[in-house]
């Protein structure tokens, strides 16, 4: 149930109710990376690194605590309006009224999805998809429009919030060892039709135990409805002694851990840059480009768990420049046969997107190293998460150059956002930190009562964070999405 929770006594009470009865939510955040060029940038706001101390709970909505083995909730919210729409780990959609976090509807579903999932709205319509299968609700009531099964023989898992354009909806599958391919897909908005599929696997390997590909977070969409994805990586990572260092997976495994540009139209392939060649680390490049312009020139920024941000010219596909971020031991060539600390390790990098304003790229890195071998392929898991750390980084993105970074006690696995002048940062560990864009200083800080590993939304006065990781040390953990707004 959710409950309204009063602003606190410092402010006046005309404040209060002047906040509660306008339009909080008078800006709009309605897909995960805020616009289909993935700028995680919010477009209007009242909330900025000024503004950002008067941030106060308007309400919280609590979430039943079981989920995957990644928590309650993994997606980020979406805003329109005066309804802020959430999905859970469960798969089930939520439409919360902004004002009071009262429930509106749910359309409820039972198919467990790790995730990072999530929603978009376009025009009166609202997409996601479970496990295995994408649809479409009525935004007004929950009921389902229609629905189309992805999985199959060769894709095993559905985890991205889908985007929309020109009258698609882009999705991705993941494929996993042994013999998963992944895939993206355009479907008919309006019933549900595939239009195209890709294989991100240039073609099937001869070895029938490798296995990757597909999309992790959302794809990003150009001026002329070219779509750009970060692909993943092959696996299985590591080696055995009969296939040390990836030998099941040989060459370059195209077009695992690549920056991938289709025709929208199509899904024909019109260019593509693999970062890192046979990855052996688990090295997805995975995080959604960013389109932006830069000094008048087109530029996709990607990035991924490599801990390497790459920019690109878009008309001539050329490398403007790379720059790697975090601490780096052991992370290039064939690994040794003898265990050695790798970083970024299986759960290192940049993980989660990263976002573009004001003038600078923000570059959210977790730094957590690994033991690693060409001989063995460990759980990503052997360490937890929680023993990472967490770093952001302001990057000049015409030449890369680091601009400042600030240090966090736990790994930044929900994504950068941008609000005017302010950077928004959840770290693991349930806390949200916001910096000014300028220089790097913290303006403002809260902790949630579980731990984050969603990314928030910025609409009007409203900042919407969920927090539903299962992050150890928090007494009495409550999993919850909390609506944080800045009086009238």
């Amino acid at each position: 149930m959710s409950r309204n929770v009063a602003l606190v006594a410092v402010l006046a009470a005309a404040a209060a109710a002047s906040t509660q009865g306008a339009h909080v939510a008078n800006g709009s955040w309605t897909t995960a990376n805020a616009n289909v060029q993935s700028t995680r940038a919010a477009d209007s706001t009242v909330l900025d690194a000024r503004t950002a101390q008067h941030l106060r709970v308007l309400w919280r909505f609590r979430l039943p605590r079981a989920g995957t083995g990644f928590g309650s909730i993994t997606a980020n919210p979406i805003v329109a309006g005066d309804t802020v729409y959430i999905q859970d780990s469960s798969s089930s959609v939520y439409a919360l009224d902004a004002h009071t976090g009262a429930v509106r509807w749910k359309h409820r579903l039972a198919a467990p999805n790790d995730g990072p999932n999530g929603l978009t709205l376009s025009g009166s319509r609202l997409y996601g998809a479970t496990d295995t299968t994408a649809f479409a609700l009525d935004a007004a009531t929950g009921n389902a429009l229609w629905s189309q099964r992805l999985v199959g023989r060769y894709e095993q898992f559905v985890a991205i919030a889908p985007v929309v354009d020109r009258g698609r909806v882009y999705y991705s599958t993941q494929g996993f060892p042994p013999g998963g391919r992944g895939a993206v897909y355009a479907i008919a908005a309006r019933t549900g039709r595939i239009a195209w599929r890709f294989r991100t696997i240039a073609r099937p390997w001869p070895n029938a135990a490798a296995g990757g590909g597909g999309a992790w977070y959302p794809v990003s969409v150009d001026e002329r409805g070219d779509v750009y994805l970060g692909n993943s990586n092959p696996a299985p990572w590591g080696g055995s002694k009969r296939f040390p260092n990836g030998a099941v997976f040989a060459g370059p495994a195209l077009y695992t851990d690549s920056l991938i540009v289709l025709d929208g139209a199509t899904g024909r392939l019109r260019w593509y840059d693999q970062v890192t060649r046979h990855d052996v680390r688990d090295y997805d490049f995975e995080a959604s480009p960013v389109l932006a312009s830069v000094g008048g020139r087109p530029v996709v920024f990607g990035a991924g768990k490599a801990g390497r941000v790459v920019a690109w010219d878009r008309t001539t596909h050329a490398r403007i420049w790379t720059r790697a971020v975090g601490t780096h031991l052991h992370d290039l060539g064939p690994l040794p046969q003898q265990t050695t600390t790798v970083c970024p390790g299986h759960l290192g990098g940049v993980e989660t997107p990263m976002a573009y304003g004001h003038g600078l790229l923000f570059v959210p890195v977790v730094e957590l190293c690994s033991r690693e071998s060409g001989v063995t392929t460990p759980s990503a898991f052997v360490r937890s998460p929680a023993e990472g750390k967490g770093v952001v980084y302001a990057l000049d993105p015409a030449t890369g150059r680091t601009v400042w970074r600030r240090q966090l006690a736990s790994p930044t696995f929900g994504c950068a956002t941008v609000a005017g002048d302010a950077v928004i940062v959840p770290t693991y560990d349930g806390r949200v930190s916001i910096f000014a864009a300028d220089g790097g200083r913290t303006v403002w800080r809260t902790r949630l009562s579980d731990g984050i590993n969603a990314c928030p939304a910025v609409a009007g006065r409203l900042l919407v964070v969920a927090a539903g990781a299962p992050y150890p040390g928090i007494r009495r953990p409550a999993a919850e999405v909390v609506a944080y707004a800045i009086p009238g």
